[in-house]
């Protein structure tokens, strides 16, 4: 079977994968946009996570966050941003542990995401779905 066959992309896997894909990419630039001036609420937020107060750190989360974005976005880096977005979510709930935040609304927040993540990248990439898809 040659990879078309086993990873071929119906057209409502590839919306659905779309749609799924959209969401994550929403999300993460209203998180990162929030993170560039220096509002009150991210500062309180951070210093709450155990973060510094510092409006320059959070600043370096946000373009992190976008960047990592943009490349998920463009489908030809859309793999590498998509690794470094779970790197950013994996930090996040690492973060989450670490201060004892609920599990299922705030610690596992960012598995959810990480789910919508690579699930709307399966969705709308044949050459992830072969990968993904090793057995028939």
């Amino acid at each position: 079977m040659t990879m078309s066959q086993t990873a071929s992309v119906t057209p409502g896997a590839l919306w659905t994968g779309r749609g799924l894909s959209a969401l994550i990419v929403l999300f993460m630039i209203f998180d990162g946009v929030i993170k560039l001036p220096p509002l009150d609420v991210v500062t309180q937020t951070m210093v709450q996570l155990g973060w510094p107060a510092d409006p320059n750190v959070s600043r370096m989360l946000g373009i992190i966050g976008l960047v990592s974005t943009a490349l998920y976005a463009v489908p030809r880096t859309s793999v590498l941003g998509a690794i470094l977005l779970t790197a950013y979510l994996g930090g996040a709930i690492a973060t989450h542990i670490r201060i004892g935040s609920l599990l299922f609304s705030h610690t596992l927040f960012g598995v959810y995401l990480g789910f919508i993540l690579w699930g709307g990248l399966f969705l709308r990439n044949p050459k992830v779905r072969a990968l993904i898809l090793l057995n028939r």
